[in-house]
């Protein structure tokens, strides 16, 4: 069984990625992924119940985090209360530190500024000390134990005001962090507004409102204006404009009457419509993307995991380090109270906590960034591949042209007529989902022909379809020796149906953009013919494509094109592009229309348009540009603070600054992708 839980309460990304790691090793557990940004932890198990398991795991290694469902969590209502009185003893514990220190400055009223010093210490800091007692009884070493450790030497040597000091900067640092990684929080979980929970059913004259996990297909709704369309389906009647930013990123609203297509997510702008469902809840495009979104998580980046890996390594290795500085020049020089003070600010300059919250927080920024040009990221490595990509291989219809295919020309031979030619390509085609085969269906339909009635239906991939007409095989589909699809009965060719379908509009924008990018490697992939390809080819400005390729050739050619460049993605729609989707670096399906696809595919165009392409090559190389930033700056202050700390230049209070301020600006360096243009 797949679970959902939420970790209520969880605020500490170290204690985070050691929650993840220790249930990863649990026996029983297996597909175990946490986002420390949404605080959902997706687990997999035999097990019905798994919370109090879970539960007690959290429990050994953080206290005060509640483990719940997903679907019933909610935020603590106690939670506002607490922040407001840590609040008002952080106000208290810093006028007592500032006049203590103004009173140290002077050197006057020693034991009024031991006193205050003691009390902004506790008021300030009290927590910390807790937790870091707790996590020295388990003979566990984090933020918490340097910090209470590095306080109770200060005060043992005496440096009261230093203590407090320590306390005070460390619980304001963690005060505005805690609010920089909310309102990313808050920033991310925005996401889920797109996707209504009610919806108005219109009966008989009136509506009523349900929840809209209960709405069957077939139901007509009522969308009132400015409100979000909560499920997939199909006006039935009236006119209004659309806003289908939220969904593709498209900022301009489009007129829609009887018969556009509405996604869930959708807001009606202008006037009240009625419109009939033609899915699930669970199986909307809004649903679809939130899913996506959230589930985005589990598909960490390189840098993601040698982050959790340079942790474990990092933390014991400062610590020997801030021990070596204790001991040795001690052992020499005889001056342990110097020597244990320098080493205990290297302890709290190397806290790894700028980087555990930074890299995994602007890989989720990324990807909710992303969704809201209309690009939907299934994980960090994925965003790491579109970054670093050199070649990106399209298919063609669908694609790079219009879904819409029309027929342009048909001809029957052998003493057969053009409409005897057309009634079996539409009865053949007539249980096919495939563009061609709406094509020809629509085309009989307009010159009012009938489909000829056939039987046993099949599709045949990378050629066509077959039915029976009693005894006898009708075929309609590719063929290498014609320009178009060839009907045939009983492999006898009775007439050829030439295709025409229109470049997308953004085709050749898409590819200049990208070349522009440094993406050199753009080709095309195709089963149709030379002819075709070329001529498509040469309209968009795309110098390669391969013509005439069969799905398995597909694969084998993307496989040839990863030898060439390195890494490379793939771009197409539909069932047949799902194997080249699947082994590709990065397989990109466009739209929210097929199963096939979206499952393959490692990101989704949910705009149905191209022009989000080179946006999201930006949006990938800027996350990376961050993650690589934030790394490189933490630790570098670090390593400068723990060198000035070794040869005694910096003092505790400034190792405290260090660490929450780096991690702050680590952390609002990454939220800032949420909102990037």
């Amino acid at each position: 069984m797949k679970h959902e839980l939420i970790l209520e309460g969880l605020n500490c990304a170290n204690c985070a990625a050691k929650i993840e790691d220790k249930l990863i090793n649990t026996s029983g557990y297996s597909d175990v992924s946490f986002s420390f940004a949404t605080k959902a932890l997706s687990i997999t198990s035999e097990k019905e119940n798994i919370i109090s398991d879970v539960q007690s795991i959290v429990d050994s290694i953080e206290d005060g985090v509640t483990v719940k469902p997903a679907s019933n969590a909610a935020e603590n209502d106690d939670e506002e209360g607490i922040s407001k009185l840590k609040l008002i003893l952080l106000i208290a514990s810093a006028v007592m530190f500032t006049a203590a220190f103004v009173m140290h400055l002077f050197d006057r009223f020693e034991i009024p500024c031991v006193i205050l010093s003691v009390i902004a210490v506790i008021g300030s800091g009290y927590d910390v000390i807790i937790d870091g007692v707790k996590s020295a009884i388990k003979l566990r070493i984090d933020e918490t134990t340097l910090m209470t450790v590095a306080v109770i030497a200060a005060m043992a040597l005496g440096d009261f005001v230093e203590a407090a000091a320590v306390t005070v900067l460390f619980a304001i640092g963690e005060l505005l962090e805690d609010k920089a990684v909310e309102k990313s929080r808050r920033d991310i979980r925005k996401l889920a507004d797109i996707r209504p929970d009610t919806a108005m059913i219109y009966e008989n004259g009136s509506t009523r409102e349900v929840p809209a996990e209960s709405v069957e297909i077939g139901t007509v709704l009522e969308i009132a204006p400015h409100t979000r369309v909560p499920l997939d389906g199909v006006i039935t009647e009236g006119n209004t404009t659309i806003d289908s930013s939220s969904l593709t990123g498209e900022s301009e609203p489009v007129s829609a009457g009887v018969g556009y297509e509405l996604l869930s997510g959708m807001m009606n702008r202008e006037s009240t419509v009625l419109m009939r469902t033609t899915k699930e809840y669970s199986d909307s495009a809004a649903t679809r993307i939130v899913k996506l979104v959230e589930e985005s998580s589990k598909n960490k980046g390189e840098s993601e995991k040698l982050i959790t890996r340079f942790a474990r390594i990092y933390t014991p290795a400062v610590i020997i380090l801030g021990a070596l500085i204790a001991v040795i020049p001690s052992l020499i020089t005889g001056d342990w109270a110097t020597w244990i003070k320098r080493a205990l600010v290297c302890l709290v300059a190397s806290c790894p906590c700028s980087i555990v919250i930074s890299v995994p927080l602007a890989y989720f920024a990324g990807i909710g960034a992303a969704s809201k040009i209309g690009m939907l990221i299934k994980g960090g490595r994925f965003v790491e591949t579109l970054a670093d990509t050199k070649c990106i291989a399209f298919d063609k219809t669908g694609t790079l042209t219009e879904n819409k295919i029309s027929v342009k020309e048909i001809k029957a031979f052998d003493g057969h007529t053009v409409d005897e030619v057309t009634a079996y390509a539409a009865g053949v085609e007539s249980r096919s989902s495939h563009p061609i085969a709406a094509a020809i269906t629509e085309y009989a339909k307009e010159h009012n022909i009938s489909d000829k009635e056939l039987s046993s239906h099949t599709e045949i991939p990378a050629f066509g379809v077959s039915a029976l007409d009693g005894e006898s095989i009708i075929t309609c589909g590719k063929d290498k020796n014609a320009a178009g699809i060839v009907l045939s009965i009983d492999n006898e060719p009775i007439g050829v149906i030439t295709l025409s379908e229109a470049i997308r509009h953004d085709a050749a924008d898409t590819v200049k953009e990208l070349n522009g990018l440094g993406i050199n490697g753009l080709c095309m992939l195709s089963g149709d013919n030379e002819e075709k390809c070329k001529s498509i080819a040469d309209d968009i400005g795309m110098t390669e494509y391969y013509s005439e390729l069969l799905p398995e050739e597909k694969e084998e050619k993307m496989r040839l094109l990863r030898n060439e460049y390195g890494s490379c993605c793939f771009v197409g729609d539909g069932i047949n592009d799902a194997p080249v989707l699947s082994c590709s670096e990065c397989g990109i399906a466009m739209g929210l229309g097929s199963d096939a696809a979206i499952e393959s595919a490692d990101m989704v165009l949910s705009a149905e348009s191209l022009k989000a392409l080179p946006k999201a090559v930006r949006l990938c190389r800027s996350t990376m540009n961050t993650v690589r930033s934030n790394i490189a700056f933490s630790l570098s202050i670090k390593v400068l603070v723990i060198a000035l700390a070794a040869f005694g230049i910096a003092p505790l209070w400034l190792a405290v600054a260090a660490d929450t301020g780096v991690c702050l600006l680590c952390v609002l360096n990454a939220v800032r992708l949420i909102r990037k243009k």
